[in-house]
């Protein structure tokens, strides 16, 4: 297994985070909608669910660029074999 194998696997468990955060956020919208939780409380929550998703948002974007930082050095690599 490759280290772009790998950059692009963590970037799938990320992905997969954000969607259950998402999820969490729905899931108090319902509470709060149906009057079990006030609106700061459902505040509160939605905006920590949203600080993860932000954080996770930015650790993909960070393995993106290894990804293509690491495509370019094998390019530049296979340049040099050529020459």
């Amino acid at each position: 297994m490759g280290l772009l194998e790998r950059l692009e696997k963590n970037i799938e468990k990320l992905e997969r985070k954000i969607e259950k955060n998402k999820q969490k956020i729905e899931e108090l919208k319902r509470k709060y909608e149906e009057k079990k939780m006030t609106k700061a409380e459902f505040l509160k929550k939605k905006r920590k669910y949203e600080d993860r998703i932000h954080g996770l948002n930015a650790r993909i974007r960070i393995l993106r660029g290894g990804i293509a930082r690491e495509k370019r050095e094998m390019e530049e690599k296979k340049k040099k074999e050529e020459k």
